[in-house]
């Protein structure tokens, strides 16, 4: 392809020098942006613009039968804490899914509200979210509304489930007897090539950037990172949370491991429980939770006869500050 070169005097004010280049070059910001995109040295991000309908099946048959309707959730609060802060702003997007590909389909349906927390916003939240105390006094979440699109979903998604779901649990009970899958935790994103697992890395990873942290504009960028297919092409981040979200997982507390194997469980990625002192991880699946406790029983107990607590996590628990069932197994014998 023939390259040609333009050169014009640069404007006095900075301000309006993309419309000036797009003047003088006489191309629109768009085809300058694919000319960038065309060079090795350059790479363009475009604002994030949402998709409110996303057409017919990609199926191209009839799948109301296996659609799963996926609400997307996201809040903004006073803090960290559900115990002690309070929702500011809620954003959820329903939408359909075709469970074949993975990909959405049809109009969304949004919504968006600000509540007052009956108290002033810390400085630290306001910096974050850009919600002020005017924004919020006198707002109210719409109930009715929030219940009847919660009504209609078989699965919840949060990019952060662990501090979604308390929030919403604590303010509209019905959250409590939903599925929940976590976009965050439950998709290795690393293994999709991914540097950062952050919403807005993801997403700049795709070509788009947006104003992160308003409830929102972060859901439809969830959304529309969810339907970018995955590295290897067989299905989406929605396809893959779908499926999490009908596979159980296990959490696994070593109970009474000695206190020297702590190097050995922390570097295997245990975390410390310092309300229960006890050593803990995730796993993933039944084969994953035998091939940890025959580690345990070779690296941490030894000999030493031990009960370890599974808690057995669904997507109706998990994330939530709810426990799951827990029953107590021995370590297998080890292998003669």
């Amino acid at each position: 392809m023939n390259q040609t070169s333009f050169e014009f005097d640069p404007p006095e004010d900075r301000k309006t020098q993309p419309s000036a280049t797009a003047a003088a070059l006489q191309l629109t910001p768009e085809e300058i942006a694919r000319c960038l995109d065309a060079h090795p040295d350059y790479r363009v991000l475009r604002r994030l613009v949402p998709v409110l309908d996303h057409g017919a099946s990609p199926s191209g048959h009839d799948v109301n039968s296996t659609a799963k309707r996926v609400l997307i959730l996201d809040t903004e609060t006073t803090g960290l804490s559900h115990a002690g802060n309070k929702i500011i702003e809620l954003a959820m997007l329903l939408v359909q899914v075709d469970t074949a590909t993975g990909r959405p389909f049809g109009a969304v349906e949004t919504f968006e509200g600000f509540e007052d927390p009956g108290m002033p916003i810390p400085d630290v939240a306001k910096q974050v979210t850009g919600i002020t105390d005017e924004m919020v006094r006198g707002q109210h979440l719409d109930n009715a509304s929030v219940e009847a699109l919660l009504a209609r979903a078989d699965l919840v998604i949060a990019h952060n489930a662990g501090f979604d779901r308390p929030f919403v649990e604590g303010r509209f009970p019905g959250f409590a007897h939903k599925p929940w899958a976590c976009s965050f935790a439950d998709i290795d994103w690393k293994a999709q090539g991914a540097e950062s697992a952050k919403l807005s890395a993801l997403a700049q990873d795709r070509g788009w950037f947006y104003d992160a942290h308003r409830a929102l504009v972060d859901c439809h960028a969830l959304l529309q990172v969810l339907s970018s297919s995955e590295a290897d092409g067989a299905t989406t981040g929605l396809g893959r949370l779908i499926a999490a979200s009908m596979a159980p997982s296990y959490k696994l507390r070593a109970t009474g491991a000695p206190f020297e194997s702590k190097d050995k469980l922390k570097g295997r990625g245990y975390r410390w429980d310092g309300d229960a002192r006890v050593w803990f991880c995730g796993v993933g699946s039944e084969d994953a939770l035998n091939a940890e406790l025959a580690w345990l029983k070779a690296e941490v107990y030894g000999e030493r006869r031990a009960q370890v607590d599974v808690e057995l996590l669904d997507a109706l628990t998990r994330y939530s500050p709810r426990s799951g069932a827990i029953q107590s197994r021995g370590l297998p014998k080890p292998l003669a």
